[in-house]
């Protein structure tokens, strides 16, 4: 019983492991929140709780650090790391969540500091949340000034270098897509599976489980659910109903254009929702040969193909920064109608979903254009003269997207941009776009489409 009991950790405690874990590891915080959650048999509303603290931290690490440092008698780089994650955990909750008193949130940083350092680190959080709590409480709590790129670095907690990237591109429009990649409670967005069901009949599915669903506002079978819980349980998800893909992932495969009987390759499939929406497309006719240098993620397709009923998907273990012709062959006849190029990439137009996405450094994503570059060389080889090439990523760097096409085309005279048109949209006539959270209500997404020459 004393093993059981050792389990039970407040929502809070479970929070400060989590942030605990990224800050030493890096680690993933959805991962991290999965393996905490399961482990310290939280109820339904502490989990609640916990993934809320999580993620509002993230999304507010400077802000938060901002108040700590007005009020702290020490520089914060010389605190315990672990004192300042929950310095960080108590003002989140003190300055954005209404509904938790504030002697709560600062005896319950107290209490965590007890335990996991000493009683003159608890004083000091005692005294420093006290102050925040006074100041907060009287809407007094200091103002953020200084140069643009600054303020909104700390007002929204993203790094100052990718604040003036939003900036160079979007200009006043910057704070609002940096608003938006705070934003949370997001539906999240599932398209369905046209082959099986229709969009009436997975509504109304859901909403006996008890799930709000809305369709998509401009796009054809794509449903936004809110408070769905694990997905996986749902009778929609385990009859292959729906499957999880962003609308912007979807209008990737709709400029690409697959149709019935044609041979599609995509180059770095996982986790596959690309394949499986070309798939549709295509009837559930012709061959989509779905690559991954990953063999595990290759398992994770192969499930989800027999879900949904997919019966054209081959998933083959590729690396495509090498030739695999050889290899491609032996799965197909011929080269490809169309090939997706959804390469790695920094994923800054998902931070709304993956909030620490944005601590990425410009170091850590300063070899992904010439990795993104010879992926895109190498995949080009496969397509057929006539055919398509579709380069897309899930970031909105110029540096990985337009510069890349660019630095593609000078070396490849044999492929030439095409225009596309999309629902809502409307015509792409440059054949290359950037959708943006706050404009398009999808994830940050670059579409790319080039067309071979006969």
């Amino acid at each position: 019983m004393q093993q059981r009991a050792n389990k039970k950790i407040s929502a809070r405690e479970a929070a400060l492991k989590i942030l605990g874990a990224y800050r030493r590891k890096k680690a993933w915080s959805d991962l991290a929140l999965n393996s905490v959650v399961s482990s310290s048999e939280l109820n339904e509303l502490d989990t609640s709780l916990t993934v809320q603290l999580v993620y509002g931290v993230m999304q507010n690490m400077a802000l938060c650090d901002f108040y700590a440092k007005q009020y702290s008698s020490m520089e914060l780089k010389k605190l315990e790391p672990r004192i300042l994650d929950i310095l960080r955990l108590s003002i989140y909750q003190i300055v954005f969540l209404t509904k938790i008193p504030h002697n709560a949130a600062v005896n319950e940083g107290v209490s965590l500091a007890k335990k996991y350092s000493n009683p003159k680190a608890a004083g000091f959080v005692n005294a420093l949340l006290r102050k925040v709590s006074k100041f907060a409480t009287e809407g007094n709590l200091p103002e953020v000034t200084g140069s643009a790129e600054y303020v909104l670095s700390v007002k929204y907690s993203h790094p100052q270098w990718l604040v003036e990237e939003f900036l160079k591109t979007l200009g006043e429009g910057a704070e609002a897509a940096l608003m938006q990649n705070n934003l949370d409670n997001l539906p999240i967005t599932a398209q369905v599976n046209t082959l099986m069901t229709s969009t009436e009949d997975v509504i109304v599915l859901l909403d006996s489980d008890g799930v709000e669903v809305s369709r998509h506002k401009w796009l054809d079978d794509c449903i936004e659910l809110h408070g769905a819980g694990n997905i996986t349980k749902l009778e929609a998800f385990k009859r292959g109903y729906i499957y999880i893909q962003d609308a912007a992932a979807r209008l990737t495969v709709l400029a690409a254009g697959p149709k019935q009987g044609d041979f599609v390759i995509d180059g770095c499939a996982a986790p596959g929702g690309k394949s499986f929406a070309s798939a549709i497309m295509m009837g559930n006719e012709g061959l989509i040969l779905a690559c991954d240098v990953h063999a595990a993620k290759l398992r994770h397709i192969e499930n989800g193909c027999s879900r949904l009923g997919l019966k054209i998907i081959k998933p083959i273990e590729m690396d495509a920064t090498k030739d695999s012709a050889a290899l491609i062959a032996e799965k197909a006849n011929g080269l490809a109608d169309i090939v997706l190029a959804d390469v790695p990439c920094s994923g800054f137009g998902v931070i709304r979903k993956k909030p620490e996405i944005r601590y990425k450094t410009k170091q850590e994503i300063s070899e992904l254009p010439g990795l993104q570059k010879r992926i895109l060389s190498t995949l080009s080889n496969y397509v057929k003269p006539g055919g398509v090439l579709l380069y897309s990523t899930c970031t909105i760097l110029r540096c990985e997207n337009e510069d890349v096409v660019a630095s593609f085309l000078d070396e490849n005279d044999s492929f030439t941009l095409e225009g596309f048109e999309l629902p809502s949209i409307g015509e792409v006539k440059s054949g290359m776009l950037t959708l943006w959270p706050h404009i398009h209500a999808t994830d940050g997404f670059f579409i790319c489409k080039l067309r071979k020459c006969k």
